[in-house]
This record gives structure tokens, sequence and C-alpha cells, in this order.
């Protein structure tokens, strides 16, 4: 064999060689218990033997020995069948990604990786719904609130282009087209403050499900400072990540809904130590502001043997809702202040009876209420939600696409009933409804309550063919009226 043949021999070796290891990138880990590859499970830990187990499988092993549920000693491994190569005495060292290598993982281990398309922007200029059409469709599920429903569709619209204006300026990243001089959009999350049953999470909810993306709610009660029982901060990316299936691109362009945050307040007079107040308002800066945090997954407390996921905060879109009880009281101080003597005063009780008396809210008082300015400054988009009328309680039990009087038709109708609502008694409800302060709450309790006879009765005569809820029924003064049908 002279030298140019064996020259060409070698490079042949070379390019098979490079071949080999173009294939096995082309490959991920998968469990040898559970079976799920390293997209689903995370992270593989490299066995003895060329065996992998993911961090969940591991843990329930641990588990297991430690909970006294497994005896080692009576374990014969020399029975065990389909245990790949194992060998015991074998101590990997190095790293695992040389490990996996050297030990030549067998392909009934491996599956093959989805491969991915080139990075372009998470989605295209014409997908973003302009603030028009966004209150169009939260109109057909939320009545009343006009104004916030206006801000919250701006708000949203603008959110999801600035998500776009980044995403095309990583593409020209290091091109010609690249500008050295580029507007930067900042981010603007919301604070939605309203009465308890004014729709504060329902208006969330309908508007995560129209826009497709993925939701995670948060309630603000349970978070406390790192160290203290409760949880953790990023327990609230950690849901986030489990709605958008452990996939951290989708879940980087969520909503996060934390509830109840009027209850992180300051807490005043007090001598212990604030763990679930101000020290959750400054932890949730971080959040807020827009950082890189370590998120486990699939657990809300971080340990070594849970898989963590790095997650971008920067285009998941905040929004913070409270009842905050009291703070009417505080504006209605502040405004009365302003009173003076003469002939242009104004009268001190003009607000006392002022129902939309939270529109007039100002960062002074929320800062009075117990929220630090600089988590106030990270909430830019103020937004408050009127307390609902007898007429609007009306209108949310007919008008909405999921009505509740809609939804109870539906399950007469599976009977083959038709069921149907006097105005007379809708007014009825709706005022009882504002006797029981609870909002738009108040209206399913009270129609569980008077619709459970209905209900149970109307299934034993399969010859009713229709009812007709009237308010002397739902006075106690008389019955529904019932229809049989026609032979």
């Amino acid at each position: 064999m002279d030298e140019k043949e064996r020259n060409q021999g070698i490079e042949t070796e070379m390019d098979l060689d490079e071949d080999e290891k173009e294939n096995e990138q082309d490959y991920e880990k998968i469990c040898y218990m559970c079976r799920r590859p390293e997209s689903k499970a995370g992270s593989m830990i490299v066995m003895p033997g060329n065996m992998n187990l993911c961090h969940d499988c591991m843990q329930k092993a641990f588990d297991s020995v430690v909970g006294g549920n497994l005896d080692l000693s009576k374990i014969d491994f020399s029975q065990l069948s389909g245990m790949p190569f194992m060998n015991l005495n074998f101590v990997p060292t190095g790293n695992s990604e040389e490990e996996a290598a050297k030990m030549q993982i067998p392909r009934r281990q491996q599956v093959k990786k989805k491969k991915k398309e080139n990075a372009g922007p998470a989605f295209e200029r014409k997908d973003i719904p302009a603030p028009h059409i966004i209150k169009r469709r939260l109109d057909e599920y939320v009545i009343g609130q006009e104004r916030a429903k206006k801000v919250i569709s701006v708000a949203v619209y603008n959110h999801y282009k600035r998500i776009y204006a980044e995403s095309i300026k990583r593409m020209k990243k290091g091109t010609e087209k690249e500008e050295t001089e580029e507007v930067t959009i900042e981010k603007s999350n919301i604070l939605i403050i309203g009465p308890t049953g004014s729709g504060k999470t329902y208006l969330v909810r309908t508007l995560a499900r129209l826009l497709d993306v993925p939701l995670a709610i948060a309630d603000a009660t349970s978070l406390t400072e790192a160290g203290y029982i409760g949880d953790d901060i990023e327990s609230v990316l950690s849901k986030l990540l489990a709605a958008a299936g452990n996939d951290v691109e989708r879940a980087e362009h969520g909503i996060i809904f934390i509830d109840e945050i009027d209850k992180i307040a300051k807490k005043r007079e007090t001598n212990t130590r604030d763990v679930s107040g101000e020290s959750v308002q400054q932890e949730l800066l971080k959040l807020l502001e827009g950082s890189r945090v370590e998120v486990p997954v699939g657990s809300n407390q971080k340990n070594a043997l849970t898989p963590l996921k790095t997650v971008n905060t920067d285009h998941i879109l905040f929004i913070c809702g409270g009842a905050f009880p009291d703070l009417e009281k505080i504006i209605r101080e502040r405004l009365t202040k302003t009173s003076s003597m003469g002939f242009g005063a104004e009268l001190k009780n003009k607000y006392e009876e002022e129902p939309d008396i939270l529109h007039h809210v100002t960062n002074k008082d929320l800062r009075e209420f117990g929220m630090i300015p600089e988590f106030l400054g990270r909430l830019p988009v103020t937004v408050t939600l009127q307390r609902l009328t007898e007429d609007l309680l009306v209108k949310i039990l007919r008008e909405p696409k999921n009505a509740i009087l809609k939804q109870y038709e539906k399950l007469l109708e599976m009977d083959e009933v038709k069921l149907v609502f006097e105005d007379e008694a809708l007014e009825w409800i709706a005022k009882e409804a504002i006797k029981r302060d609870t909002g738009a709450r108040a209206l399913r309790a009270i129609l569980e309550e008077y619709m459970l006879d209905i209900m149970y009765e109307i299934p034993k005569d399969p010859n009713i063919g229709s009812v007709v809820v009237t308010r002397p029924y739902l006075e106690k003064t008389g019955g529904p009226r019932i229809q049989m049908r026609e032979l």
C-alpha cells in the first residue's frame, strides 16, 4: 500500500468518526425506568452499566431506601433481567458528558432529538391582535369594566410588540442591519385594584385563554422570604413553567397573575420579622424588573436532586391584583383634606357616597396602604375595577358567552327540558347578591341554592317539557311554573 492509499484510508476513518459524532448529537438520553427523554424529564444521571436515570426516578429510589421499604441485601442483582451491562464495581470519573461518550450508551436508551428550526421571532407581527380586537373579544365574556378592559388591551398589545421588537433585534445582532442606537421599549406590568367579586381573576384568565399563552395564577398570601416556611418566590415561575409543559421558551412569553397582592403590604406596629410582607415585595422586584432565575422543574422547592431550568422573566407579563380593603378610606381622607373654606370649596361629604372612589387612587395612597415605592415603580399601569351594580349583575347572568344561566340551561337541555328565568326573578337575584357584598361570586351561590330542588326533581318525570323560575319561588311564597310535554 503506497502513501497515497494510506492517507485516503486515514481520511475515510476520520470522516466516519465525524459522522458518528454528528449522529450522537442527534440523540438524547432516555430514563431507564420511566422511559422519558431528556427534553421531558430534564438532565439524566449516568449510572454504572450505561444506565440513565432521571432525577424523579432517582428520588423515588432514595425514598424507598430511606423509608425502609427496600432491603438491598435481599436483592440478587445477577437475576435482574434487562439490566444493560450492569457492573456495580465500575466507578465513573470525570465529567458526565465524557463518561456518557466513553460508556457508549446503547441506542435503546436514546431517542432522536427533535430538530429545532432556525431561530426567528417568537411570532409574526400580524399575529399580535390590535387593542380593539382584544377588547371586543373580552366584551364577549366580561360585562362592564369598560375602562379596565381598554387599559389592559393596550398594555398587552404593547407588551407583545415589545417581545417582537426584541426578537427582531436579536436576529439583527452582529449583522450589517444592526443599528448602533436603537430605542429600547421598557416593560409595563399591570396592577389591578378592585373590590372582591368584581372580576379581577376572571378578566386575566379570559385574557390568557383568548391570547393562547401560558397562565400561572399564584396567591401572594403563601409567599414568604427565602428560608422560611412557605413558598419561595421561584414557585411562581414553577407554576408558569408547568403550565407551558416545561417549555422554557413558551413560558417566557406567558402571563403570571399574582392575586391577593394587598396581603403582602408592610405590617404596621409589629416587633417580629416581616417575612410575608415587605420582604416578599423586595424579592419580587427581581422578577418584575426582568432577570434570569433558576427554577425547579416539577417542584416548588430547590434541592440537590431537583432539576433546574433558567427562565428569563424579561418577557413575562406580570399582573398583580388585590381588593385593597380600607384603601377607599385612605383616598377619601386625602381628597377631603384638599377642601377649603369659601364659595369655591368642595363639600367634605362629596366623596362619601361615590361608588367609583378607587378611580382617584394614586401611588401615595398605595404607599400609605403599605406598598413600597420600588414595588409600585415596577407596576406602571394601574387599573381600577368598579363595584358591580344591580344592572351589571343582571347582564352578567344573561349576556356573556358562558353566562351562569346558559350553563344551567345547557344542563337541563341534556334532559330535554327548557329552562326560563323571568325578568323579575333575575332582578331579585341581583339585589340579593348586592346584599351579600361578594360581587359576582354571590350569583352562583344564590343559583346553586335555589336550583338544587329543580335539578333534583326534574329528572324524576320524563314528561316535563319546561320550567320557568319565578320571583315568588325565589321569595319562597310560590313555586316554579312547570309545563308538561305535548303528546
